[in-house]
């Protein structure tokens, strides 16, 4: 047994990086990228490496750490089986069985319990230093006129992309009250509907950063310069490190989204820290939400570092 800290890495960059946020607010870690075989696809009941590739097998190894942060269901068996060994296991999202300490989103309805830590949305890898690292190298965005509003927009978790119908009625929207507008594509969005949101912006400055581009990712930028930002519904991640702004937070429904994004989105509305689209552009006070700040304090105050 060791002081160190694990990180169980999820192939999906979205799931890694709620155990990769709380993990870098507590200070040096290892990471273990995790490769999943055939069976991950079985839902074990019990702590178990079974389901990793050989190749990821072979990385746990002792020393055994003392602390273990992982996310997903995938992830569970894995962080169990090293909990087996002494380390204590901090879990993100729901997985089967019993952790040291469950970090489960409020959407998701977690039982009350000592060992189950509910937050507002996910956790995530944005932080204030970021923020205001971001603003410094993005300061020229502060040439572009107010209000500017961040857009920034996700897709069907499951399909071929973004309808460019409604990504253009998005654009169009929000062009119609923003000074400017700060807009970001993702993967899910889809080169089509990439192209119908840059035709709506066409008439208004603009920033809009095209998934896959060669160009630095400004979207830390676009977070820390914005004056409001709108989240598309389907993005738990997006929603959830935009509510580490100060800016007042707009959800943007795309139709389609599951029960846990619609409760998702009640939460948020339920706190005062987001509201729907339809309320743009009136203004809200809201104070910057950490919630991976208050998973940390909480690990730290357990005694397990």
């Amino acid at each position: 047994m060791t002081g160190e800290t694990w990180v169980l890495a999820d192939p999906r960059a979205g799931t890694a990086a709620q155990a990769l946020g709380i993990a870098e607010r507590l200070g040096p870690h290892r990471v273990i990228p995790l490769e999943w075989g055939l069976g991950a696809l079985l839902p074990w009941p019990f702590p178990t490496l079974a389901g990793l590739t050989p190749a990821a097998r072979a990385q746990c190894v002792p020393p055994w750490p003392r602390l273990v942060i992982s996310a997903g269901r995938r992830a569970g068996p894995v962080a169990r089986w090293l909990g087996a060994r002494g380390a204590r296991t901090v879990q993100c999202m729901r997985a089967f069985g019993r952790f040291d300490l469950s970090v489960i989103g409020r959407h998701d309805q977690p039982r009350a319990a000592p060992d189950v830590l509910p937050i507002l949305g996910a956790a995530h890898r944005v932080t204030a230093g970021k923020l205001a690292a971001a603003r410094a190298e993005w300061a020229g965005l502060a040439a572009l006129p107010g209000p500017r509003v961040a857009l920034l927009l996700g897709g069907p978790v499951r399909g071929q992309g973004l309808e460019p119908a409604l990504a253009a009625a998005l654009g169009a929207q929000v062009a119609g009250f923003a000074g400017s507008v700060l807009a970001s594509a993702s993967r899910r969005t889809g080169a089509a509907a990439t192209e119908a949101l840059s035709h709506s912006l066409s008439a208004l400055p603009h920033r809009l950063h095209r998934w896959g581009g060669a160009d630095k990712n400004p979207y830390l930028g676009f977070l820390a310069w914005a004056d409001a930002v709108v989240v598309s519904g389907d993005s738990v991640s997006m929603l959830s490190e935009a509510l580490m702004t100060a800016a007042p937070v707009f959800v943007a429904p795309l139709g389609g989204e599951g029960r846990r994004h619609l409760a998702l989105r009640e939460s948020l509305y339920a706190a005062g820290q987001a509201r729907p689209l339809s309320k743009a552009p009136t203004p809200f006070s809201r104070a910057p939400l950490d919630e991976v700040g208050r998973v940390a304090a909480e690990i730290r105050a357990r005694g397990w570092l």
